[in-house]
C-alpha cells in the first residue's frame, strides 16, 4: 500500500520522464531498509544483526568467532592457523592440537626441555641447590641452537690459563679483535676485571680463588649458552677448579688453552710488578712463588714458549682460530 502510494505520487509529479526509474529505485530501497530494521534490530556492536547470534548460527554460516568478534570467511580447516605454536630445534614449528603437540610433516619431534637436558634439570620439580631451597627451572622457547643460528657461530668457552705475565690478557684481546673482524661475537672474562665487580668480595686465599673460578665458570657457561664465544683469561692455578668449569658445559664446548711460559720469563716481564712484591714478601700466596700452579694434564691447545723463542701474538691467534674453524665453532 505504502509503495503504491509513493509510486503514484512520483508519477503525478514527474510524469513519465526517464528520471522516474531512478527515483523509484531509491524509494524502493528506502522502504526495504525500513522493513529490515523493524524485523532485525541492531545488536550491541552497532552492526545490523542479519543472522541470529549464537555458536550454531556462526558455524552454519562458516564464520569463526575470535574473542567475541565474528571473523567472516574462515572455514574449519583455517581455524588451525589460530592455534598456539611451539618453538623447535630447527626452523619449523608445530601446532598444539586439542592439548597435544602435533607431529611435524617431516617427522622430526619438537625441541622439548632442551635446556633441562643440557644442564641436567628436571622440569616441573622443585629442587634445592646449596642454600637455595624450593627453586624451579623455568624453560624458555628460544634455545641455544636458535641463538647460534642467528649468530652463525657456536657458543663455547676458550679458557686461557697460565702464570701471571704469560700473556693471557694480551692474547684474549688480540683473539677477540681477530674474531670480531670476521664477524664473530665474543666476550672476554678477565680475572682482574671480574674482581672489580662480581668477585670484589673475594681474597686470594685458596678457598676464595676456587670460588672466584667457580663464579666465572658459571658466567662463562651462560655466555656460551647465549651463543657467544666466551674468552676467559685467568691464572686459574688449580686443576680441579678448571675441571669443574669444564664439567659445567656440554662436551666439546670447553676449550682449555695452556699458555706455557716458563716462570723465569714471566718474572722477567713482570708487567704489574707483582713478582717483585712477592719476592719481597709483601704479597703472600702468589702463584709460582709461594703458591703452586698446576698445569693441565690434557688440554685442547698448548701455546708453548721454549727458552728465548717467543711465539708471536699473530701466530698464537691463528692457532686458536684454526682450532675453532676446524671443529665447526665458526659456523652454525
Amino acid at each position: 500500500m505504502l509503495f503504491d502510494l509513493i509510486t503514484y505520487s512520483v508519477f503525478y509529479v514527474f510524469g513519465s520522464s526517464f528520471n522516474t526509474i531512478f527515483i523509484l529505485i531509491f524509494f524502493f530501497l528506502l522502504v526495504e531498509m525500513s522493513v529490515v530494521q523493524a524485523l532485525y534490530p541492531p545488536c550491541s556492536c552497532g552492526m545490523m544483526q542479519i543472522a541470529k547470534c549464537g555458536h550454531s548460527a556462526t558455524e552454519k554460516l562458516g564464520f569463526t568467532r575470535l574473542c567475541g568478534i565474528e571473523a567472516i570467511g574462515l572455514s574449519r580447516n583455517r581455524k588451525s592457523l589460530l592455534k598456539p605454536i611451539l618453538a623447535k630445534e630447527d626452523n619449523g614449528a608445530s601446532r598444539i592440537e586439542d592439548g597435544h603437540q602435533a607431529k611435524k610433516p617431516n617427522g622430526l619431534t619438537p625441541l622439548a626441555n632442551h635446556s633441562a637436558a643440557l644442564f641436567g634439570k628436571n622440569l616441573g620439580e622443585k629442587s634445592s641447590i646449596g642454600n637455595s631451597m624450593n627453586i624451579l627451572w623455568h624453560e624458555c622457547p628460544i634455545q641455544k641452537l636458535d641463538r647460534e643460528h642467528l649468530l652463525q657461530q657456536k657458543g663455547c668457552v676458550i679458557w686461557l690459563t697460565g702464570l701471571s705475565g704469560s700473556g693471557k690478557s694480551t692474547l684474549a684481546c688480540f683473539l677477540s679483535r681477530s674474531l670480531h673482524s670476521i664477524g664473530k661475537l665474543t666476550y672476554i672474562l678477565d680475572g682482574d676485571n671480574i674482581r672489580h665487580g662480581l668477585n670484589r668480595d673475594l681474597s686470594f686465599r685458596a678457598e676464595d680463588r676456587s670460588e672466584n673460578i667457580r663464579r666465572i665458570g658459571e658466567v662463562a657457561k651462560l655466555l656460551a649458552d647465549a651463543g657467544l664465544i666466551c674468552i676467559a683469561s685467568l691464572i686459574s692455578p688449580y686443576r680441579k677448579d678448571r675441571d669443574a668449569c669444564r664439567a659445567l658445559l656440554p662436551e666439546g664446548n670447553f676449550i682449555e688453552v695452556f699458555i706455557d711460559v716458563p716462570l723465569e720469563v714471566c718474572e722477567a716481564r713482570d708487567p704489574k710488578g707483582l713478582y717483585k712484591l712477592a719476592r719481597a714478601g709483601k704479597i703472600k700466596g702468589f702463584t709460582g712463588i709461594d703458591d703452586p700452579y698446576e698445569p693441565p694434564y690434557s688440554c685442547e691447545i698448548v701455546l708453548q714458549q721454549k727458552g728465548s723463542e717467543c711465539t708471536s701474538l699473530s701466530d698464537m691467534t691463528k692457532i686458536v682460530i684454526s682450532y675453532l674453524d676446524k671443529n665447526g665453532y665458526l659456523r652454525a
